[in-house]
């Protein structure tokens, strides 16, 4: 088949899918694995150039509504009739199924069933481990910093805190995405401040933006050395690439705990 992704997430599923040499173009912001760096690309996952892509003639298009103004994209492959199948996972078990939706659609169900088994495994193994931590800190996310965005409890980073044995400290707000201020936060004292801007790589993100902040100084996350830059693709991206920031959180936090866990076979960091 030759197939078309057009937003980093959905590139990613595939690659766990093992159907990258099937990718024929893909958006601008993909990035991972390295193996893609020499496909065509078709513009940002916003501003997709449809004519571009239609002339690759794909079997099937990987669109998606994990951003809000993708629907132009999926609006546009259904009045030019392009094949495609739309994915919008807001937690970790629609990774799970999406896997298995795609492998559908690309005639490997067998082997989708088989790496949607191993995803779930890892990650009801990461929820055992969780359950024994003796202190479970509180962790604030950050997505934006002004005005401050930090995910609620309809996202899949409160899934991962709690498989790392953490908790997200907006878990209470029934919210995929929520708009704060600095001073709810600071006197909210959360144990670990995690620093994640969408769409902003980690050598760009600055803690001496947050550390300006008034008061923010004097916190104890801050004082003991847990204000932490963390990979935007590895926690902002709803794919199977979540479990690798499951994993590397978990480890930070709870170190002893977390300290023999490997990854599944099948996923490989490149």
């Amino acid at each position: 088949m030759k197939l078309i992704s057009i937003c980093p997430s959905n590139t990613e599923l595939l690659a766990y899918l093992g159907l990258i040499d099937q990718l024929v173009a893909v958006d601008d912001f993909s990035d991972w694995p390295k193996s893609i760096d020499a496909l065509p690309r078709l513009g940002p996952d916003l501003s997709i150039d449809m004519d571009k892509l239609e002339l690759y003639e794909p079997d099937l298009v990987l669109a998606s509504l994990s951003v809000p103004g993708m629907e132009k994209n999926i609006e546009e492959l259904e009045k030019r009739m392009i094949p495609h199948i739309i994915l919008d996972p807001q937690s970790l078990n629609d990774i799970a199924d999406d896997l298995l939706i795609v492998g559908q659609a690309c005639g490997i169900e067998e082997r989708a069933h088989q790496i949607r088994a191993e995803y779930l495994s890892f990650i009801e193994e990461m929820k055992l481990r969780a359950t024994t931590v003796d202190e479970t800190p509180r962790l604030y996310w950050e997505w934006w910093p002004k005005p401050v965005f930090t995910p609620g409890n309809i996202n899949w980073l409160t899934e991962i805190s709690t498989i790392a044995g953490g908790l997200n400290e907006f878990r209470n707000v029934e919210l995929a995405s929520v708009q704060t201020d600095w001073d709810d936060v600071l006197n909210r004292m959360p144990d670990y401040i995690l620093l994640a801007w969408v769409g902003v790589r980690v050598d760009k993100v600055k803690k001496e933006v947050v550390l300006k902040r008034p008061g923010w100084k004097d916190l104890s996350a801050v004082k003991w050395g847990r204000l932490s830059i963390m990979e935007e693709a590895l926690y902002c991206r709803p794919s199977p690439r979540l479990l690798e920031g499951a994993l590397k959180l978990g480890k930070m936090i709870h170190p002893e705990t977390y300290k023999d866990l490997r990854l599944p076979n099948w996923i490989k960091n490149e």
